[in-house]
C-alpha cells in the first residue's frame, strides 16, 4: 500500500488538501433520496397528518401521554382495517396504509427523541 492510500484510510477527510471542492458527505444521510423516491408516499402522510393537525391541534401529537404506545395502538387498528378489507378510513378518507405510515414516523420520532434525552 502507498502512503498515499494509507493516508487515505487513516485521515479521508485529507483529501480535500488534494481534491478543492469536493464534498466529503460519506455517511451522512441522502435526504433528497427520501423526497424524489418517495414523493406521493410522503404527499398522502402529509395529508393524514393536516387531518390529524385540524382535529386535534397543530403541533400538539408529540404532547399525547403514553405517545409511543398509543400511536402503536393506531397503526394496528389501520392495519386490522386492511386485514378485513378496508382501503380508506372512514372518518379522513384518506388511505389506511398513510394512517399506519403517519403513526410509525410519529413512533420511531418520539423513540429517537427519547434517546437523545436519554444521552444528555
Amino acid at each position: 500500500m502507498s502512503d498515499q492510500e494509507e493516508d487515505a484510510k487513516l485521515y479521508p477527510w485529507k483529501s480535500f488538501l488534494v481534491d478543492p471542492g469536493a464534498k466529503h458527505d460519506n455517511g451522512k444521510a441522502h435526504i433528497h433520496s427520501v423526497l424524489r423516491y418517495f414523493p406521493r408516499a410522503l404527499e398522502q402522510v402529509a395529508r393524514v397528518s393536516e387531518f390529524g393537525a385540524t382535529k386535534h391541534g397543530w403541533d400538539t401529537w408529540h404532547t399525547i401521554p403514553n405517545g409511543q404506545l398509543r400511536y402503536a395502538d393506531a397503526q394496528m387498528r389501520h392495519e386490522l382495517d386492511i386485514c378485513k378489507g378496508e382501503t380508506h378510513a372512514q372518518d379522513s378518507g384518506l388511505l389506511h396504509l398513510s394512517h399506519e405510515v403517519w403513526n410509525s414516523l410519529a413512533r420511531l420520532e418520539l423513540l429517537l427523541r427519547e434517546q437523545e434525552d436519554d444521552r444528555k
